[in-house]
């Protein structure tokens, strides 16, 4: 098929299916055979954390001006400008949006337009922007699974520092950037998919105050996680669990949960041949151990998603989990949960055998205990405004404006390394709204433990649909055993990848 023809496909296809002439499971089929990517109804819902704090120290947080003398000076041709961009509803983008922003448009002269949106319209906005080269959209929000299908689509940052000399932002550092998150998020091939923005990332959080009263330490293995947890749901359930999941049938957060328990024990998704290995002896060995985790589980898990999880925790439900970071700054909030200044982060307890390398998996799979969903920030090929575009990028993503961005609430990582350091970063390590006691965690699992999905144009429809909903059904008591779970998954996947 050729690119035009193609790219009329895919937005005959994005349309019929935001007006409901084709249903989720025939979009997610057809969208793999055109190459739309992986992702595409990851998110329905808002992601956790992205509270601003407007205690003092946001107050007194402002851009750097000399920051906004270059914005000034380089801005200078295009002043009048609008860009436009369609993001997801995460830290960078909220703080941006709704703190920053000014800053940027009065020193440019331009105007920023940004369409907070859930991770599915994000998409069908930007495929529609593709297949029609109206250039509607300046600059693309990328989740990590999207790389691949957008990777021509989008400028490297790399060529547009080398091409446009005139532009460049002094001491923008393109090297600072986490090197995990470049190969993890940011990166296709020998391509840049533009710059990594968001990293959201699995750690463990757990309530201190009970696990001092339990005599317990930060569990050192998965199989004493499990062990503590149920020691907690047997003295204080039902009031009180152990852990908690994100596990409603056929989200993809009963995906991203699965992941983790699949790599925690030595597993994969998929093997060197390209087969669904989630059946083999490891395979089954992390479903014999989350079967028996959930049992440690408040009975409401089966219906949550990563928000249903996160109230567990910050209501006093469940006394830990491992999920995203993000939910950290969140705990701390004093008018908004019940566990401020109680919960504490580490990181997730290792592996129960050695990971397997990337050459051990399939398309690009990295297994890692912190599963991770990060995104990239670049400007579109289609924009009329290319140069104006760029220069936004450079502001957004510049070490300056990420230190803006994390001490002001944002609740993730800073996806540059010299941020983890900043002292305004470091001053924000106190409890309360928006801390940033928990980041050491952080860094430490995007560098250490961080996992990230395979890369293939069916894992839309896997991810979303033909994983989760069979797990789902596992749970619900659909089938025999845990061996006839994952057989069922391992012919329904492997007919999709081949078919």
């Amino acid at each position: 098929m050729r690119d035009r023809d193609m790219k009329q496909h895919r937005a005959i296809l994005v349309d019929d299916y935001v007006h409901g002439r084709i249903g989720r499971r025939d979009f997610l089929r057809k969208a793999a055979v055109l190459g739309l990517g992986a992702g595409i109804l990851g998110s329905g819902i808002a992601r956790p954390g992205g509270q601003l704090i407007s205690s003092a120290l946001a107050q007194d947080l402002r851009p750097s001006e000399e920051v906004l003398k270059w914005v000034k000076d380089v801005s200078s041709p295009f002043r009048g400008t609008t860009l436009k961009l369609a993001t997801e509803s995460t830290p960078p983008s909220n703080a941006i949006k709704d703190r920053l922003k000014p800053f940027f448009e009065e020193a440019s002269g331009m105007k920023v337009e940004i369409e907070v949106l859930p991770l599915e319209q994000v998409l069908q906005k930007m495929t529609l922007d593709i297949a029609s080269q109206l250039g509607t959209y300046d600059l693309y929000y990328i989740d990590q699974s999207w790389a691949a299908s957008v990777s021509q689509d989008v400028f490297d940052p790399r060529e547009q520092i080398a091409d446009n000399p005139d532009l460049a932002m002094p001491n923008y550092q393109i090297e600072d950037f986490l090197p995990a998150l470049v190969d993890g998020i940011a990166k296709y091939e020998d391509r840049w998919v533009g710059v990594p923005y968001d990293i959201p990332i699995f750690i463990m959080m757990y309530r201190k105050d009970i696990w001092e009263r339990m005599g317990f330490e930060a569990p050192g293995t998965l199989e004493e996680y499990y062990e503590q947890a149920k020691a907690i749901t047997d003295e204080m359930g039902p009031d009180v669990y152990g852990a908690t999941g994100q596990m409603k049938s056929g989200h993809y957060s009963l995906e991203c949960d699965w992941t983790a328990w699949l790599w925690g024990h030595g597993g994969s998704i998929f093997g060197p041949d390209g087969k669904f290995a989630g059946n083999d002896e490891r395979g089954l060995e992390a479903m014999e151990y989350w079967t028996r985790l959930v049992k440690t589980m408040p009975p409401g898990v089966h219906g949550w998603t990563w928000d249903g999880q996160g109230q567990s925790v910050a209501q006093g439900v469940a006394a830990s989990m491992m999920s995203w970071g993000e939910f950290f700054p969140y705990f701390d909030d004093p008018d908004e949960t019940k566990v401020s200044g109680l919960m504490e982060a580490v990181r997730c307890p290792p592996p129960k055998r050695a990971l397997r390398t990337v050459n051990q998996t399939g398309y690009g799979e990295i297994p890692g205990v912190a599963h991770q969903g990060g995104s990239s920030l670049a400007v579109s090929k289609n924009s009329k405004n290319p140069d104006p575009a760029w220069i936004f990028m450079q502001w957004a993503t510049s070490y300056d404006t990420q230190v803006l961005i994390t001490a002001l609430g944002g609740g993730t990582g800073p996806t540059r390394a010299s941020v983890y350091d900043d002292e305004r970063i470091i001053a924000n390590r106190r409890v309360g709204p928006g801390t940033t006691r928990h980041l050491d965690v952080v860094r430490e699992s995007i560098a250490k433990d961080m996992g990230s999905e395979p890369d293939l144009p069916q894992w839309a429809e896997l991810s979303n649909d033909t994983i989760p909903v069979r797990l789902g059904k596992y749970f619900a008591g659909d089938y025999g055993s845990v061996k006839e779970a994952m057989d069922d998954i391992t012919e329904a996947v492997d007919e999709i990848v081949e078919g």
